[in-house]
């Protein structure tokens, strides 16, 4: 087992970073879909723990597709009325391609093969585009995907390769899984459709998931180099379930663990919009963030070419692939596994009971909760909380008791603001409706056919955990530097136990000679929940 004891933290998608700098208020542009007419908590959140939601793994092998979708995010036009539908790329079989892609439920110790087949059609060219209105001139249609980074198809022999002319690379990644190092979705790791290309490290058309460990909640998505940030944005993400004897999903668990359909599963992510429904990434001039990374940063590029930008925070709150929607429950306890499946905003997740059908903070009254396990799988023990901050890619499990509260409104704040996490809560919000995630109408007639006896046996946890030991202890040292345009780069290196910070600026002078360093280096101290 790794010990995680990080010198600092940092969940990066693609090109993403978490930098210590406030973000300014950021108006709705021209084209893009304006939150204030969106309708919040009308639209009903799937719950990928549903049994319709889920794969047949029942015989240990599946082929999963990543091809084009249409979705049903609850957006609607600037008229603030006629529906809008939103093209996405996932993951799916039979060729029906969904976000969040369809949920994997596996037994611990029981080996799972995936033959992963990239069906995202070649014609087509990349699906996040420029915006189309007038100011965009030569911009509009144009791919989001910036060919000067660090990305697939700029390795050495891979340089005369397009997507245009070959299509997209992907590479599946299991979050948080147990696995070997050949099916583990490295960067490189990637393919275009039909495998036409193969990326330097390609290995096999079939990966092999062992699930080599206690129950928990992952995720996979894609992980191809130099554009995570935008395969993952662009649909492809969903859940990963991995159970045991002891958290065996059913009802007759021996923990007494809520079970479907009292267990839901939340993917959290935030998204912009076209006016249309499409999704809309910022990469060119006067889309929002590229003057704070771009033109303050001094960076000299190419103004008619997208780039890569630091940092992403959307208006749009999304769960589940629909915009603010809400889930109608009985007044017992549930068990929520939460996702942050966003860029790089960190969620400071609280719970508030409103009169029904609010939509805001009027006269909210905090909802405790309790958190039974993380990451890494179930706790040793039930700790209770108001608030919870669950960084991007992390998962937490969560009992909430919803009894006493019928005909109320429960809503999911996010205290995290709209800027990079520096530990302050509530953190500056620049947008208005980030703050709301997600609502639970306490609506239904209690069903007495199945007992609400919610009291969690930690007993069988506890033991299991005595026997894992600790094989390695890591010091990562994160800083940014920047790249030949001059704009803001991550620089990630590990360090030595007792080392400072000129471990990192010889390790940033030794790879990286020609950046500078722009910031003080952050340390934090993270501790698992088991």
């Amino acid at each position: 087992m790794i010990k995680y004891n990080f010198a600092l933290l940092v969940i990066a998608l693609g090109a993403s970073l978490f930098l210590i700098s406030p973000i300014d208020a950021v108006p709705v542009s021209s084209g893009l879909s304006d939150p204030d007419k969106q309708p919040k908590f009308t639209t009903i959140a799937p719950n990928p723990l549903d049994p319709s939601f889920k794969y047949d793994t029942s015989y240990g092998v599946i082929q999963i597709s990543i091809g084009e979708g249409t979705s049903d995010t609850g957006l609607v036009g600037p008229d603030g009325i006629t529906p809008l539908s939103t093209k996405i790329w996932g993951y799916g079989t039979r060729g029906t391609h969904t976000w969040p892609g369809k949920t994997f439920e596996v037994q611990s110790g029981v080996t799972l093969m995936v033959n992963w087949r990239n069906g995202i059609p070649i014609e087509n060219g990349y699906l996040l585009t420029g915006k189309d209105n007038g100011s965009f001139g030569n911009f509009s249609r144009r791919s989001v995907v910036d060919t000067s980074y660090h990305w697939a198809f700029s390795l050495p022999g891979y340089q005369n390769y397009s997507i245009e002319e070959n299509g997209t690379p992907i590479v599946p990644h299991l979050h948080g899984g147990h696995n070997d190092a050949a099916f583990d979705g490295n960067p490189e790791y990637f393919f275009t459709p039909q495998f036409g290309v193969r990326g330097p490290q390609w290995h096999t058309e079939i990966y092999k998931y062992d699930n080599s460990q206690p129950a928990s909640a992952l995720w996979y998505h894609d992980h191809a180099l130099g554009i995570t940030r935008l395969n993952v944005y662009a649909g492809m993400a969903g859940f990963y379930f991995v159970r045991d004897e002891q958290d065996t999903g059913k009802q007759d668990n021996p923990m007494n663990l809520p079970a479907f359909p009292y267990e839901l599963a939340f993917a959290i992510q935030d998204r912009m919009f076209k006016d249309t429904g499409e999704l809309f990434y910022p990469a060119f001039p006067g889309d929002p963030f590229y003057s704070d990374f771009i033109t303050d940063e001094g960076a000299d590029i190419n103004d008619d070419d997208p780039t890569a930008l630091a940092e992403f925070f959307g208006d749009h709150m999304v769960v589940n692939g629909k915009i603010w929607p809400k889930v109608d429950v009985e007044p017992r306890h549930y068990r929520l596994r939460l996702l942050n499946g966003c860029d790089s905003r960190f969620l400071v997740m609280e719970l508030f009971a409103v009169d029904a059908n609010q939509t805001d903070f009027v006269d909210a009254e905090p909802i405790s909760f309790h958190v039974i396990g993380g990451d890494q799988g179930l706790a040793t023990e039930s700790k209770a909380a108001e608030k919870i901050v669950i960084h991007p890619s992390a998962r937490f499990d969560i009992i909430v008791d919803f009894t006493g509260l019928n005909g109320k409104r429960v809503i999911m704040k996010n205290s995290g603001g709209d800027e990079p996490f520096g530990g302050t809560i509530p953190g500056i919000q620049a947008y208005e409706h980030t703050d709301k995630v997600l609502a639970f109408d306490v609506s239904l007639p209690i069903n007495t056919t199945i007992p609400d006896n919610y009291n969690v046996d930690f007993s069988a946890v506890s033991k299991s955990i005595e026997n894992i030991k600790v094989d390695k202890v890591r010091r990562v040292g994160l800083f940014e530097g920047r790249d030949q345009f001059g704009r803001l780069q991550p620089l990630l290196g590990t360090i030595d136990p007792g080392a400072y910070i000129s471990n990192i600026l010889s390790f940033a002078n030794v790879y990286y000679g020609k950046e500078k360093l722009t910031r003080s280096f952050l340390r934090l101290q993270i501790k698992p929940l088991i």
